[in-house]
């Protein structure tokens, strides 16, 4: 509502300022224009749509109204009437009378409202006619990186990544590994391996911690029957980034399943818990004394580390370890089994440590802030 009030304020503002530059000569009897006196009424009507009509059919650009309409242009977009400020500055654009840096604002702004609406050809046109003329080359580039990361084109990802960094300090290694990542996964899938571990290297130029490429590497050599090889990798990734151990422990636990070697596997997992305290490392703790020690053993050992780290999935798996087994009787367990499902039931487990975005799928790429990397396992009671 306020912004609705706001873009109205700046369209009677707009009209004021046509009727204060309107030449004497062309006024009515009553000294007022009659476009400003049409435009105020369809504001007073809560016409805006006709206002605006009016305004940019009356539009009289110089250096004073040029910056009122950008700002018009860019209260629309940010409301989502993105039809509106496209209008404002395409008619910007078509008048001769702009200097080159206001053409430039104008054919930026442009371009903000192609991209806002996902017309992503034209808005790359605009941005790249922008940055041929040597102005506004950092947000240009980074509306363009934008752009080809929604597209999912990392070649020219990477290449406009590098030359923002060369124009400005911030550090964005990361992204451009996360970018080397996605190359290397489509190219396995289309050409192989080898080719793709290429990509690898390149994402380690780029980002020496990278998790996602360590992690990658690791999946690779244990599908083409390296369990050894592989868990250097996932010891590497679990190192570099222990929020992913939780998602990477499956892939451990495999590679020793291959290898068939249960007692090597359980020093790995106690070690491991022993740096990294997680419930899904509990867990998995217990399904193998479970295997080789009995149901005893497990649930003595899932009650221990309740009490140092209360969880609810770790609770719920309490629960259904006691079943059959337990003093109490089974349909109160079951009640509870019941109780604990329904609060898990529905919740997320990642969450993004940029702006909160929760979700039930690991995204390298955070759908809200667009972060890379951000969106990690939640840790606590309802999580790890």
């Amino acid at each position: 509502m306020i912004n609705a009030i706001i873009a109205l304020a700046i369209i009677a503002i707009l009209l004021w300022i046509y009727w204060q530059k309107k030449p004497r000569n062309t006024l009515t009897s009553t000294g007022v224009p009659k476009d400003y006196l049409v435009g105020l009424n369809y504001l007073l009507n809560e016409e805006p749509d006709k206002a605006l009509e009016v305004l940019i059919k009356t539009l009289q650009v110089d250096s004073d109204t040029i910056e009122t309409y950008l700002a018009l242009g860019h209260l629309f977009r940010r409301r989502g009437e993105v039809d509106r400020a496209i209008r404002i500055h395409q008619n910007l654009i078509a008048r001769p009378s702009l200097s080159k840096n206001e053409r430039i604002q104008a054919l930026l702004a442009l371009g903000q409202d192609y991209l806002r609406s996902g017309v992503y050809d034209r808005a790359e046109r605009l941005f790249l006619e922008v940055i041929d003329s040597k102005l506004y080359l950092q947000e240009s580039y980074t509306y363009l990186l934008d752009i080809y990361q929604q597209e999912k084109e990392w070649e020219k990802a990477i290449a406009v990544a590098e030359k923002l960094s060369a124009l400005s300090p911030n550090h964005i290694g990361r992204e451009v590994a996360h970018y080397y990542c996605e190359l290397a996964l489509e190219t396995q899938r289309k050409s192989g391996y080898e080719m793709a571990f290429r990509y690898l290297k390149k994402a380690y130029q780029y980002d020496k911690y990278c998790v996602r490429a360590s992690w990658l590497q690791g999946d690779w050599e244990k599908e083409a029957g390296n369990p050894k090889i592989a868990l250097g990798y996932y010891r590497e990734a679990v190192t570099e980034d222990p929020d992913f151990l939780p998602e990477i422990l499956p892939a451990i636990v495999a590679c020793y399943e291959h290898l068939q070697d249960e007692k090597a596997l359980m020093n790995e997992l106690k070690t491991l818990l022993m740096q990294y305290p997680r419930i899904s490392l509990i867990l998995t703790i217990v399904d193998q004394l479970q295997k080789t020690e009995g149901d005893s053993a497990a649930v003595d050992f899932l009650a221990q580390q309740l009490q140092q780290k209360p969880s609810i999935r770790g609770l719920n798996h309490f629960i259904h370890l006691q079943q059959g087994r337990s003093d109490l009787e089974n349909r109160d367990l079951q009640l509870l089994k019941t109780l604990t499902e329904s609060l898990l039931k529905d919740k997320p487990i990642y969450r993004c440590v940029q702006c909160g975005y929760a979700s039930k799928i690991l995204d390298w790429h955070c759908p809200s802030c667009k972060h890379w990397n951000s969106v990690k396992p939640i840790i606590g009671v309802e999580g790890e």
